[in-house]
């Protein structure tokens, strides 16, 4: 058992962890921002420890403020929650060489599933589908070229240190090839500090479909079923639901095997999430692995009535997992409600919150840091809540949300609540007729409708 854990991240996530600590018996430590000193995690841990500045570099990515920190307050674990550093291999390591206990994958594996092009060798290896396309990084434009009419346009360009659509480009033809590879290799350049691109096939109308895993430290990998992620902005996940509405039986039982071999493949130990992209005919292929918990984790935890948070501290102790796979019992849906507004191309809306009334009710859940006073700062990602909904069918789930979406009262900020009431009145989505191009022609009309 730990004795204390020190959290590396901020916001609903730090919350979220500590309340499992506080079940478990664990006591915590916050870190923060000087922008972040009124947050609910500071609030609510047993420990706060100022990092420094509200520039991400100068606190929640400085790790040796991180690391100094878990000294001076003796934590002898650090959960990093998700982004951030949760999955740099070197912090892991470094905790590693400080004797703490990093609550995720050893660095191994986050380095063996963090560059793509590894990752998608390792998986060939393992025999999990992938995507066709190069076999490494393309450096040379003729080589490019060549390789994108072999594979067959449209094609897409993907930064090998990607993630959240940076550094992506999708080319239906050659005739504009050289001006995206050019953009993908400065957008990757500056985003990651690495223009490293690979291309691979562009599968048209996927469905962006992930399923939960968990390893323990003896080799056992077991699946927590999938959630459905296609309903998506410029990459970005807005919504989540378990279990898919495409899904049947039989793509689960061979979607859920591959997604255990991934893991099994480099001995995953914790918990993480296999991603795969769905073609309409059903055919799927590896996309990722994220090795940490997700933002949308409270999606299986409603579905399968199971604490991923939990789960990973238990397996961080070195506690060994049933083995046992996890099936849908319900249907959830979480919406992500940011400050932004969606009237206006979703342009951020920070600033303080003057009123604040959270959705209640039977299979209501919202996973929020922000109260009513509270100012949400410019410096970070814009996501205020979570809005979890459970019910019996998927049907009865959109009725659930439709209704805590109307009790649920942001004044002061614009928020996405707008869009995610007129998402659940939308037929296509309602029929579950969408992939992840759905929100491309999706027209939010005038707010005053």
């Amino acid at each position: 058992m730990f004795n204390k854990v020190l959290i590396a991240n901020r916001g609903e996530i730090a919350l979220r962890v500590i309340r499992t600590c506080r079940e478990m018996g664990i006591k915590t430590v916050a870190v923060f921002s000087t922008a972040d000193a009124d947050s609910l995690h500071v609030r609510f841990a047993d420990e706060a420890v100022c990092i420094g500045p509200p520039a991400s570099k100068d606190s929640y990515l400085n790790i040796p403020r991180i690391m100094a920190a878990a000294e001076i307050t003796n934590a002898d674990a650090i959960h990093p929650g998700y982004g951030f550093l949760a999955e740099n291999a070197d912090f892991a390591e470094i905790c590693g060489e400080y004797g703490i206990k990093f609550i995720g994958p050893t660095p191994s594996q986050i380095k063996s599933m963090g560059d793509k092009i590894t990752a998608k060798t390792t998986m060939i290896k393992a025999g999990v589908p992938v995507v066709p396309g190069s076999d490494g990084l393309v450096t040379d434009l003729k080589h490019a070229l060549g390789l994108a009419k072999e594979i067959g346009y449209p094609v897409i360009l993907k930064a090998t240190a990607g993630g959240g659509g940076k550094g992506m480009r999708i080319v239906h033809d050659p005739s504009n090839f050289e001006e995206q590879w050019s953009r993908a290799r400065q957008e990757a350049k500056a985003s990651f500090g690495n223009d490293g691109i690979y291309i691979e096939k562009y599968i048209e109308e996927p469905r962006h479909i992930e399923f939960q895993i968990a390893g323990d430290q003896f080799g056992t990998v077991c699946h927590l079923s999938e959630r459905e992620c296609s309903i998506q902005r410029r990459h970005q996940k807005l919504i989540e639901e378990s279990p898919s509405p495409f899904m049947t039986d039989e793509l689960r039982e061979k979607m859920g095997k591959a997604a255990i071999l991934a893991g099994e493949c480099i001995h995953y130990e914790g918990v993480g999430t296999v991603e795969f992209l769905v073609d309409k005919y059903r055919n799927f292929y590896f996309m990722e692995m994220n090795t940490r918990i997700q933002v949308e984790h409270p999606v299986t935890e409603e579905v399968v009535d199971h604490d991923l948070i939990k789960e990973q501290l238990k397996i961080a102790m070195g506690e060994k997992i049933s083995g046992k796979n996890y099936y849908p019992q319900m249907h959830a849906i979480e919406c992500r409600i940011n400050a932004e507004d969606p009237f206006k191309d979703f342009r951020p809306s920070p600033g303080k919150i003057l009123s604040l009334h959270t959705s209640k009710g039977h299979g209501v859940r919202v996973d929020t840091h922000v109260y009513a006073g509270y100012v949400i700062p410019p410096f970070y990602d814009s996501m205020i809540a979570k809005l979890i909904c459970r019910a019996r069918t998927r049907e009865e789930c959109i009725t659930k949300m439709e209704r805590a979406l109307e009790e649920f009262i942001v004044e002061g900020v614009k928020t996405t609540i707008p869009f995610h009431k007129k998402l659940m009145k939308d037929e296509k989505f309602r029929s579950g007729d969408f992939h992840t191009g759905f929100l491309n022609t999706f027209e939010m009309g005038n707010p005053d409708e």
